[in-house]
């Protein structure tokens, strides 16, 4: 049985019909699907408002990790997130003793889409074609490199080439590759005034991968280099708009103001609306490492923020 979004449920919900069929076909212009980019939206300075188009928002399975290894299980858990309403999903932590077929057998019977993964760089050459492989069973159009840290300059740039080989495998199996940050790309300091977002950005390919960028590591990643202090967000849009790869996916996930700590959308310091309205992406993926009371609230309080946004 399907729990997603659909068109009925978003008239029960008194959506308005013209002004998301107005949200949506701006949104597809303002990330440039025809085109695969992701664009600043001209649109949102002559003053119209926009949200989220209800089809682009997933959440990280990090998120409700605690739920899927204990209680109430792997297919509750995902049972339940269609049931508030995501309709897509970024993978993380495998395929609990399910096959990638399997796995999507079982998907598709919730009308969730798997649309993303969290992969590290393969090991050899059959890793990555198992990889993908997975992946293009799965019917996912991303593949995400979610952690890589070191403090030497040229393992950045090993691992940029590495991901630019796997882009390209990716690529030609009709995937879109990209990276996703945290804080430490901008606040480790090679000893020449170089950081590793400064390799990143120069040496992935931005024909073959793009950047998913997690808002909250970038907002901390500002405010710990003391470049972005003052204006956390501008930090973040500078980030976007400096990068030659394209921004694709976001990941959204709150900050507290007295603490620093992550928190569940809404709750927190950081103004989603300001860098949306800025650049607009193909996936908004809500995200808390450590859920203010339960996985299944932090969902359930994510899921409602994004549809209730505007920008």
């Amino acid at each position: 049985m399907c729990y997603g979004f659909d068109g009925a449920a978003a008239l029960r919900q008194s959506v308005d019909r013209r002004s998301l069929l107005r949200g949506s076909l701006a949104a597809l212009a303002g990330v440039g699907l025809a085109s695969g980019l992701g664009v600043t939206d001209a649109e949102a300075h002559r003053g119209r408002r926009h949200r989220v188009p209800p089809g682009q928002i997933s959440i990280q399975l990090w998120t409700v990790r605690d739920a899927l290894w204990g209680s109430p299980g792997y297919d509750a858990t995902l049972t339940h997130l269609a049931r508030i309403g995501y309709p897509r999903v970024e993978l993380a932590l495998g395929y609990f003793g399910r096959t990638a077929a399997q796995l999507r057998e079982f998907l598709d019977g919730i009308c969730i889409r798997p649309t993303s993964s969290h992969d590290g760089i393969s090991a050899d050459a059959a890793g990555l074609e198992q990889k993908i492989e997975n992946a293009v069973t799965l019917g996912q159009s991303f593949m995400v490199v979610p952690y890589l840290n070191s403090d030497k300059e040229d393992d950045w740039k090993r691992w940029a080439e590495q991901m630019n080989v796997e882009a390209a495998a990716a690529r030609a199996a009709g995937l879109r590759y990209g990276y996703h940050n945290h804080a430490h790309e901008f606040t480790i300091d090679f000893g020449n005034g170089r950081r590793p977002w400064d390799v990143l950005t120069e040496e992935l390919d931005p024909r073959l991968v793009h950047l998913e960028i997690d808002i909250y590591w970038a907002v901390t990643g500002g405010i710990n280099s003391g470049d972005g202090v003052a204006d956390p967000e501008g930090f973040t849009l500078d980030v976007i708009r400096s990068a030659p790869q394209r921004v694709l996916q976001y990941h959204v996930k709150d900050r507290h103001e007295s603490t620093g700590d992550m928190a569940d959308l809404g709750t927190g310091m950081i103004d989603f609306a300001r860098i949306f309205r800025e650049h607009r992406v193909l996936e908004y993926i809500v995200e808390n490492d450590t859920p203010d009371v339960t996985p299944q609230q932090t969902a359930e309080v994510g899921y409602r923020y994004l549809r209730r946004l505007r920008f």
